[in-house]
């Protein structure tokens, strides 16, 4: 009988010690939380597809909350957040769209946005906490997390999050309240440059027509 028993330790015991060493989705969005918070600076290749359409640029990131998106596609186009407004470039109709900030403007690729989808979001693996091909037959891997909104009050119902064994966000899928999907892709991605303030200074041209406070009225 002792030695009956000895065996089923050998074999429970391991698979005990292995199932306690699994890091749960929230520690391991606060590893990645915390691998954030050491980013001064951050730029990136970025594309975002909305259907049919597909829009590609350069981000611009820098710490505390500068955002800007140069598009290639469209031509032209332009993203600004600076530390009071929100400023959109739009070359195809010459016009500009400033909306001034009630809160500070954040991505969702940041140390602020990932500490906003704790609070905002239940977060899970979308399958497995091991690494997983980015997509069928890719040889990138990626951990896959999933998110769902607390309220209906976010701008996505769900959000699944791609991450790279460099502990960076490859990819971002958010699903709207409306059920449309949209993609955000992020590769070329380099750290810390000390990007100038002044990457971040943007004056639309001239003959732009302005709407001011287009998404919601200023404070």
């Amino acid at each position: 009988m002792r030695i009956f028993k000895f065996i089923i330790l050998l074999i429970v015991f391991p698979a005990v010690a292995s199932f306690a060493q699994i890091v749960t989705a929230q520690d391991y969005l606060n590893k990645i939380s915390s691998y954030y918070g050491s980013i001064t600076d951050y730029e990136a290749n970025v594309t975002i597809t909305r259907d049919s359409e597909v829009m590609t640029g350069v981000m611009y990131y820098k710490n505390p909350n500068l955002l800007r998106i140069n598009f290639s596609r469209p031509a032209e186009q332009v993203l600004v957040v600076d530390k009071e407004k929100l400023t959109i470039y739009i070359p195809k109709y010459r016009v500009t769209m400033s909306q001034k900030l009630k809160k500070r403007g954040v991505s969702l690729a940041t140390k602020d946005g990932l500490q906003l989808l704790k609070r905002n979001y239940t977060v899970a693996y979308l399958k497995t906490p091991d690494f997983v091909p980015l997509d069928e037959g890719s040889s990138e891997m990626v951990k896959k997390l999933k998110f769902v909104w607390r309220s209906s009050d976010e701008g996505f119902r769900q959000i699944e999050m791609s991450i790279g064994e460099n502990n960076l966000i490859r990819r971002m899928v958010g699903i709207t309240s409306g059920y449309q999907e949209i993609k955000f892709d992020f590769k070329n991605i380099k750290l810390n440059q000390n990007i100038p303030d002044t990457r971040f200074d943007y004056d639309a041209p001239a003959t732009a027509n302005i709407f001011e406070n287009f998404l919601f009225d200023a404070e």
